[in-house]
């Protein structure tokens, strides 16, 4: 850990604080919008899905000039937008204004996340890279956990979810204050682009990076789910003795033993996978994803033991992202030339804002239909996992191809 530059470090100490913020609202706001509020969850997924609408812009934005004018002033502009984001949630009481706060936090996270992919890239190489993209996701991770257990606190001792939303913007404020002062440029002066689109459509003809892109949209619409489908699911489709669903202290007790597991399991998973290629480490991760989605059909038709499904299903899904975070940006950070790193970053980012445009929508239309569809949707979601594992077998033999031929 000591070998990591200083500003990856820093860079660490700002997320983590960002996601302590964060870790307020993000599974909370679904069930606030809906229950408190009143929208309905297929509302409410379709302004979540929004976000990546103003996500895309946000990408292109930051990939093009995270390589022209530089990594950290992207990133400044990023937290600002997103501090903005967090004031308008504040005030929100019906579709139109979600549908605005949502777009504004969209369009910040296309700013952020490119521009910080491409610092740690910068700052690292080889099997190092993936273990500070491993340390930030830790301290995202730890952020987070943080965040959901002073909320859960917060919400069942005064229910003022509102509060969540201001002290988020907080905490980007924060995160601004810590960029400024304690991060360096790390672009190069020849890494430069040029044109707008130039670079992008350089990176579009990389065919490793065309296949890879399938894949991570898949795995991303996964993760979309247990943010904000499932908290909804848990609340409302799991059989109770004495109501349907857990109350808001479980579920904020199941996120937490999530968010627990994810960040206990973070470094050994990456000793445990630092042998294997980043395909195949990808593979793994589909396999705790279909062991998780089982699970979770498991906990809203059983008749017993719906904690123990519910907490099972959620440590796979920790287990399986853990696998995936880190892994996932080394390998794009692999394929990308030094001049492209943020292109290339914004392109794996792109990713999840579709993801993220597909999954809560989804997920919001499968819990307005009828229980049993709404029990059925997690196996459905298991029954994609294969088309995963085959793609990602074509890839790993097209980068040993390629590697042969470079060689020779």
């Amino acid at each position: 850990m000591s070998k990591l530059p200083r500003q990856i470090w820093i860079l660490a100490l700002g997320r983590l604080l960002s996601e302590i913020g964060s870790g307020f609202t993000i599974f909370y706001a679904p069930i606030f919008f809906v229950q408190q509020v009143g929208l309905s969850a297929t509302s409410v997924g379709l302004a979540l899905g929004s976000a990546s609408i103003s996500g895309v812009a946000g990408r292109l934005i930051s990939g093009t000039y995270a390589d022209r004018w530089g990594r950290k002033p992207v990133l400044l502009l990023s937290t600002i937008v997103l501090a903005l984001a967090c004031f308008i949630f504040t005030t929100t009481d019906n579709f139109p204004t979600l549908v605005a706060g949502c777009l504004v936090q969209g369009f910040g996270l296309g700013l952020y996340w490119p521009a910080n992919e491409a610092i740690v890239a910068d700052l690292t190489e080889g099997e190092g890279r993936r273990f500070a993209y491993a340390i930030t996701r830790l301290a995202d991770n730890i952020g987070m956990g943080l965040g959901i257990i002073a909320g859960g606190l917060l919400i069942s001792s005064t229910g003022a979810y509102r509060t969540l939303f201001i002290i988020d913007g907080i905490s980007f404020c924060c995160f601004f204050v810590i960029l400024l002062f304690g991060i360096q440029e790390t672009l190069q002066a020849q890494k430069t682009a040029v044109r707008f689109f130039s670079g992008y459509h350089r990176a579009l003809h990389d065919r490793r990076l065309l296949i890879y892109v399938v894949v991570n949209i898949i795995l991303t619409v996964y993760i979309a789910q247990t943010q904000t489908t499932l908290p909804l699911y848990f609340s409302g489709f799991v059989p109770q003795a004495s109501a349907r669903g857990f109350n808001p202290q479980v579920i904020s007790a199941l996120f937490t033993g999530h968010l627990l597991v994810t960040i206990a399991a973070q470094l050994p998973m990456l000793k445990l996978l630092e042998k294997l290629s980043h395909t195949r480490s990808l593979t793994i991760s589909g396999g705790f994803w279909v062991l998780g989605f089982i699970c979770i059909t498991l906990t809203g038709t059983s008749a017993n033991y719906q904690l123990l499904w519910a907490s099972l299903g959620l440590g796979l899904f920790a287990l399986a992202i853990v696998a995936y975070t880190p892994t996932a940006s080394a390998l794009i950070a692999d394929f990308a030339p030094a001049s492209l790193r943020g292109v290339y970053t914004s392109i794996n980012s792109l990713c999840w804002a579709v993801g993220y445009a597909v999954g809560p929508p989804l997920g919001g239309w499968a819990l307005d239909r009828s229980t049993q569809f709404a029990h059925n949707f997690w196996l459905g979601l298991a029954a994609t996992v294969p088309i995963v594992w085959l793609i990602l077998g074509w890839l790993e033999r097209s980068i040993g191809m390629r590697a042969v031929d470079d060689a020779l």
